[in-house]
């Protein structure tokens, strides 16, 4: 990316081992994430641009002298961060802060390199023609963050939900939450089409209406009161604003949408005086994969239909701006 808009293919360096620890991975599937958009809308142009892409699965070509755990022709899952899963933050299940991690960038790319694969990367039992694909790639990211928010949000089966945001990371927040046993799941979104997948996949209730009318049909809905817990997927500030508008007192905001503010209420008005805890941050935890990979592998969940659109390396842009025009959920990537 070059700029604002400025999506480019570049023929690049091959990924190569750089330490003991790494492994370069053939990338069978990547695709185009909704936090692409934010510096798709923002970012200052710049003469050497920056490589994107933090979601992947695919094969292992090679690895270092001190990986263990995979191996060469070995299908694996990486997720959107890099960790060694032996360190103390790692131990207690919060990989995104691994002292030895970092974030992908370059994902959407025929191959990548791998730091920390022994902790990083998850076997699964599949070729390269699965039909699993796209919900193993899922895994990656977007589930994995749906789940992140439900998750520290406490969704339970004694829990109502919201969910704010009908792209790929709040669709399938709705299926994580029906997963974890909510069952009063209300979606906020207004695309009609994204908003029956959220039905398909646990929504019991569709608000479409946003700001204060949105609120008032949330309270509507739940005699007054909010829900328990707010799955706020999106990352605006109008988002956040609706969080604590439709959350109920004591209950819990979840936010995962990457925040594009550095400000947010948090006084009497909004947080304190309603006792309301804020929570959420990235959801790249290992443990997630582990723990929803084998619902996939056996078809209990299938999380990979928010992927509507499928290109190739030299139609990224394209899928770019597909995402932005509304005009596709979630760009699939085939190198």
């Amino acid at each position: 990316m070059y700029g604002a808009g400025d999506v480019r293919v570049e023929n690049v360096p091959d990924a190569a081992l750089q330490a003991p620890t790494d492994a370069v991975v053939r990338v069978v599937r990547t695709c185009v994430c909704g936090s692409d958009l934010h510096p798709f809308h923002t970012m200052p142009a710049s003469a050497g641009g920056s490589p994107m892409g933090h979601e992947f699965i695919g094969v292992v070509e090679e690895t270092g002298s001190a990986v263990s755990t995979v191996k060469a022709g070995d299908f694996v899952i990486a997720p959107f961060a890099f960790f060694d899963n032996t360190c103390e933050f790692c131990r207690e299940g919060l990989t995104t802060s691994c002292v030895h991690g970092g974030f992908f960038s370059t994902a959407q790319a025929e191959a990548v390199r791998v730091p920390q694969a022994d902790g990083t990367l998850v076997r699964a039992p599949v070729g390269e023609d699965s039909a699993l694909l796209p919900s193993l790639l899922t895994l990656s990211d977007v589930l994995i963050t749906g789940h992140h928010a439900a998750v520290t949000a406490g969704v339970d089966a004694r829990t109502s939900v919201t969910v704010i945001g009908d792209g790929a990371v709040g669709l399938l927040a709705v299926l994580a939450a029906k997963r974890l046993g909510a069952e009063r799941i209300i979606l906020m979104g207004r695309h009609k089409v994204r908003t029956d997948l959220g039905r398909d996949f646990g929504a019991t209730d569709v608000v479409a209406e946003r700001g204060d009318e949105g609120i008032a049909q949330v309270r509507e809905l739940t005699g007054g009161h909010g829900t328990h817990t707010v799955l706020e997927c999106v990352g605006h500030m109008p988002a956040y604003e609706q969080a604590y508008g439709v959350v109920r007192a004591g209950g819990v905001i979840s936010r995962v949408g990457v925040p594009q503010y550095e400000e947010a209420a948090v006084g009497f008005g909004s947080l304190f005086g309603r006792n309301i805890t804020l929570t959420g941050g990235p959801g790249a935890q290992r443990p997630y994969i582990e723990e929803l990979l084998p619902d996939v592998l056996e078809g209990r969940i299938e999380p990979g239909k928010v992927f509507d659109r499928t290109v190739d390396l030299d139609g990224v842009p394209d899928g770019y701006r597909a995402m932005d025009a509304r005009e596709a959920l979630k760009v699939l990537v085939q190198p």
